[in-house]
């Protein structure tokens, strides 16, 4: 008689031996269960195996009488409660694999794995015992939703009715350090959506809101918690059935289903219709095209310490017939997420966006519908973190309020007809370029992160708004692109000074890095085009609330009442000291070739007097040199230089020499001729300046009109200050700003600054509120990024 014990005596069950036969060959009793060994063993294989550094760390437990091991397969998730594992029935001795019966039939039915042995465990004496666990748990499960009620989180006009995280967190009843996922629901009008939530999450009981008659029961996204699976769950409004802001709760879908992890897509119909296939794929590439982005953008804007997932969540179609098969049922061999796929291709739909999507049916005889189906596929794809990861409640709602901030607002033309369940008019910018009527290319309310419109097409020239952008060439070829517009001056001139250039050489173009490029006037004739010599033009969209291409010399003509009025200041309080400056750079400017330049006469050329700053310098006409009143005095006909038969101003010497006549080439004759028809125009006019004084005497009301730019408010219009809103009178004067064109009083608006993009080179009268901004610059002005205004 044998000595040994057996498994029976010892109280153990008799199939449990050792399933390694590692040290022992199988012939010893299973002490122990390594669950991530996925075996049973003796005490001399567990402790051979486990002394090993990679496996020390596995958790084993020591059997007890009757134990019977978990399947080593499913893990338990096709069990009927949540968390609770099936337990294995048999062993297959050559898998070496624990299997409960639903595993068995479905890995050992066919093909030669029919034919592996196997040992059979009695699992009789633990059906009574599993059967009061299962209750237990239920109870325990059904207690902890007992609770649970639902809370209007987003209204049908898009707004969040939650006021912060606070209210956030407090309204789903969770934990504030909880983290959890979010699963939400989406179906046409009437397939049960909430009454499946309510089966699915809540054992029946009716947190959302369900209803026998037409009208929906679920208006706007309704949330609530479910402490069992730690998860969101968020109901929303039924397609089809919305008949106000049809658009706009359309859109409001896809902000819930871009801050879900698990997208369950509700349908109740003996077939799948193709409003399924296209709103998932219309939905994939609305996310793809318009949220990715903001996600990525709210991540770092928030400062969220978990990342917010740019790959959409899992889909889990969820198909319930009466009268037709299931997906796939009259071809076992196909899998029903292929046929799935097949259906989105020949549709033209491409579902990118999202992580995965998966197909579960059931077919209802007799009522009541069983969700065991769809609980067992939600619970398995929540545990799988790979792709979304649980995140703190604070993350949901910052995600939410960041989207519905940036895509929000009426959306036009409601009732229009569109090819897609999602078009792009419900998350971009509305704006239409004023020029050529393309719209903007950017998200809705972008402007609000100081991004400029952008339009996909080039735009073409309208003269309504001049848009035209110049940039200079030079930089261009140099790898750089500078804004250039025309001035009336330069930026180092004088205004007064600058006021004379513009008068007789036009307008320039003054580049930041190559300073002056081009003058409109430069020569009495022949002056070429810029565009053709030192600038690019580029046609620029014109953009509804930007203040437009209002280039400089659109101001010239209130610049010149501007100018005059300095110059006459300038006269009042400064002498002749101006006016005289004004006038010898006119006469360079217009002075034959053989003058002496003004600059360059410190003296008179016959009695050597210095000239102090308000003596008159003379030109002789005929040498062309410098000389005081007393030395150039004389006057008589220099026919010889152009001057015709009429006498003109000549020096002593050149008197006395009268009839001696100058040797002039008949080149040098051609070179004056046209600088003395300009000397001779010149000088009928050069006396203007010294009356400058009293050319502000014209009523400059009659000119204002004419005068002002085009962004300025005509006066007309401005009843009240636009600071201090105080009514204007006769009294009162109105002034315009020359940064915003507001109307204002002397006291809100007596800061000077310069402007330069609005063409005030030096400081002029701007309000308050422009002078504490950064300056302009010329790119602002054509760009519409103007920080002013």
């Amino acid at each position: 008689m044998s000595a040994q014990t057996s498994p029976a005596e010892k109280g153990l069950n008799p199939g449990l031996m050792c399933q390694e036969s590692y040290a022992c060959s199988g012939t010893d009793e299973a002490i122990f269960e390594c669950d991530e060994c996925c075996s049973l063993q003796c005490l001399r294989c567990e402790e051979e195996l486990h002394r090993q550094e990679r496996l020390r760390n596995h958790e084993r437990i020591r059997l007890k009488p009757g134990h019977v091991p978990y399947c080593d397969l499913c893990k338990g998730l096709s069990g009927h409660l949540p968390g609770v594992r099936q337990r294995a029935i048999v062993r297959c001795q050559t898998c070496k694999i624990n299997l409960c019966l639903e595993c068995q039939k479905r890995t050992h039915s066919g093909g030669n794995k029919r034919r592996h042995p196997v040992t059979v465990y009695n699992v009789s004496n633990l059906q009574g015992s599993l059967e009061a666990e299962e209750m237990d748990e239920e109870t325990k499960r059904k207690k902890m939703t007992e609770k649970v009620v639902s809370f209007l989180l987003v209204d049908e006009n898009e707004e969040v009715q939650v006021t912060n995280e606070e209210d956030f967190i407090r309204k789903l009843d969770c934990k504030p350090d909880q983290h959890l996922k979010v699963v939400s629901i989406f179906g046409n009008t009437g397939d049960g959506k909430s009454h499946t939530l309510n089966h699915t999450f809540f054992y029946g009981r009716e947190v959302f809101k369900t209803s026998p008659t037409q009208e929906s029961c679920t208006v706007g996204v309704w949330a609530a918690y479910d402490p069992v699976h730690k998860v969101a769950v968020i109901d929303t409004e039924g397609l089809l059935g919305a008949t106000v802001n049809l658009s706009q709760r359309t859109r409001l879908l896809l902000k819930v289903l871009a801050i879900s992890d698990l997208v369950i897509y509700r349908t109740h119909a003996d077939r799948l219709h193709n409003d399924l296939f296209k709103f998932l794929g219309d939905a994939s590439e609305a996310y793809l095209k318009h949220f990715t982005k903001e996600l990525k953008a709210t991540t770092a804007r928030c400062g969220l310490d978990v990342p917010l997932s740019t790959l959409g969540p899992a889909v889990i179609i969820f198909h319930e017939t009466v009268h037709t098969q299931l997906l796939g049922s009259d071809h076992p061999s196909e899998v029903p997420e292929k046929l799935i796929q097949d259906r989105f291709r020949k549709l033209g739909r491409f579902p990118e966006a999202f992580s995965s999507i998966h197909y579960k049916g059931t077919r209802t005889y007799n009522p009541p519908t069983d969700f065991s189906g769809l609980r067992r596929a939600l619970e398995q794809l929540l545990e799988n973190n790979t792709t979304r990861s649980p995140r703190h409640p604070g993350v949901i709602f910052k995600a939410l309020k960041a989207l519905s901030d940036r895509f929000s607002g009426e959306i036009p033309d409601d009732q229009m007809a569109h090819s897609s369940f999602f078009p792009d008019e419900y998350f971009t910018c509305s704006s239409l370029c004023l020029s050529c009527g393309v719209g903007c290319k950017n998200s809705m309310n972008h402007g609000k992160e100081g991004v400029p419109h952008e339009a996909k097409s080039r735009c073409r020239y309208s003269h309504q708004y001049d848009n035209r952008v110049y940039t200079c060439k030079a930089c261009y070829e140099r790898g750089e692109e500078v804004s250039v517009v025309p001035k009336t001056s330069a930026s180092t001139d004088s205004p007064w000074m600058g006021l004379a250039k513009y008068a007789w050489s036009g307008y320039v173009i003054e580049c930041p890095n190559c300073g002056v490029v081009y003058r409109s006037r430069q020569y009495w004739f022949g002056n070429q085009d810029p565009v053709d010599t030192v600038v690019r033009t580029e046609i620029v969209h014109v953009w509804p609330g930007t203040d437009g291409f209002l280039k400089d010399n659109n101001n010239a003509a209130q610049r010149l009442l501007d100018g005059m009025n300095f110059m006459a200041q300038s006269v009042s309080e400064l002498s002749l000291g101006p006016t005289k400056a004004v006038t010898s750079w006119l006469t360079d400017q217009i002075a034959p070739a053989y003058w002496r330049p003004n600059s360059q006469i410190l003296s008179c050329n016959k009695c050597a007097t210095s000239f102090k700053d308000n003596d008159t310098k003379h030109h002789c006409r005929a040498c062309g040199e410098g000389f005081c009143d007393g030395c150039s005095s004389k006057t008589r006909p220099v026919p010889e230089r152009g001057w015709g038969p009429a006498p003109v101003r000549v020096c002593d010497n050149c008197y006395e020499a009268r009839n001696v006549q100058l040797a002039i080439t008949e080149a040098q004759a051609d070179d004056e001729g046209g600088t003395l028809i300009a000397r001779k125009v010149g000088e009928a006019v050069q006396s203007t300046l010294g009356a400058v004084v009293t050319a502000i005497d014209i009523p400059l009301g009659l000119v204002k009109d004419a005068a002002r730019p085009a962004y300025w408010v005509p006066d007309h219009e401005i009843l009240h200050c636009h600071n201090c809103r105080k009514e204007f009178s006769i009294k009162l004067s109105k002034h315009h700003c020359r940064a915003c064109g507001q109307g204002f009083c002397d006291e809100c608006s007596h800061d000077r600054r310069a402007v330069p993009s609005r063409g005030w080179d030096h400081p002029v009268r701007v309000c308050f509120n422009c002078n504490k901004k950064p300056a302009w610059t010329s790119l602002s002005v054509v760009t519409g990024k103007s920080p002013l205004c």
